[in-house]
């Protein structure tokens, strides 16, 4: 689980909006607030990053509720 969680991590960062620091915190750069289609390898990224988060949940929930019966 601690593999997934870092790979999801990592995944989100390279999403970065800008290309300097200020698109990472939101602001900076002329495309910021404008939507645009993603090709090639940033929409690759993109459906990775949302399998790689319903994974993630999904292992969370199961963990859970196995240790939850366990008890």
């Amino acid at each position: 689980m601690l593999f997934r969680s870092i790979a999801l991590t990592i995944l989100v960062l390279l999403q970065t909006k800008g290309s300097d620091l200020g698109g990472f915190f939101g602001g900076g750069g002329g495309e910021s607030g404008s939507f645009r289609t993603r090709r090639g390898v940033e929409a690759t990224m993109h459906r990775v990053t949302i399998a790689c988060a319903v994974a993630f949940f999904v292992v969370t929930i199961l963990s859970f509720l196995a240790w939850g019966q366990s008890a």
